[in-house]
């Protein structure tokens, strides 16, 4: 979204879903307040974090959404699909069950976000010895919907601003190659208009 009005040039938003207790609030903690606090509360609904960082002399403002993973609270975590340029699924690298738990979150994303929506896939919690899942696994699921893949540690801060940024910046190449067409499309239009309007 385009915010000429503002200080900002874009505004994106993205979602962080995934089951209970993956990390997905120490993510955004650690990407936007650069902390960790293992012991939080879980998440209530819904609650977002701001962010902001430069690509190509562009200043983007980041809304990034918290969403409770608990299943009472998925009807209420629907209607935030809406509107939003990028997601992350998340999955806790110690926990098969959540790792096998994407596939119903990739469905609600199929069912409820826009067909052009920007998804990165994300094993967190790699600092912890005791794993379940394999970094291969997660390479295997993220190759076969054809995502890129992170390991990520919200506590020792791997990879988290990496894969955040990696994001936005697919986001951004997104708007760019829209924004290209439209101007090619009405470059020609105008032509056409120009030589119509001359004969």
């Amino acid at each position: 979204m385009k915010n000429p009005k503002s200080k900002f040039d874009f505004l994106f938003k993205i979602l962080v879903i995934g089951e209970s207790s993956v990390g997905k609030t120490c993510l955004l903690l650690r990407y936007t307040e650069d902390t960790f606090n293992a012991s939080h509360l879980a998440t209530i609904g819904i609650d977002f974090k701001l962010k902001e960082l430069m690509i190509d002399d562009k200043l983007i403002k980041l809304q990034i959404w918290d969403t409770a993973g608990q299943d009472r609270y998925k009807s209420i975590t629907k209607t935030y699909y809406k509107g939003s340029q990028g997601i992350v699924l998340v999955y806790d690298v110690t926990s098969m069950d959540t790792f096998e738990k994407i596939q119903h979150w990739i469905k609600q994303i199929e069912n409820n976000a826009s067909r052009n929506v920007k998804k990165v896939l994300v094993g967190n919690k790699c600092d912890k010895e005791e794993r379940q899942v394999s970094t291969e696994q997660g390479q295997k699921l993220a190759d076969e919907k054809g995502i890129k893949f992170f390991e990520t540690s919200a506590k020792t801060n791997e990879n988290v601003k990496e894969m955040f940024e990696y994001l936005t910046n697919e986001i951004f190449r997104n708007y760019e190659e829209k924004e290209e067409s439209i101007n090619i499309k009405k470059a020609k239009e105008d032509e056409e208009g120009h030589h119509k309007c001359c004969k």
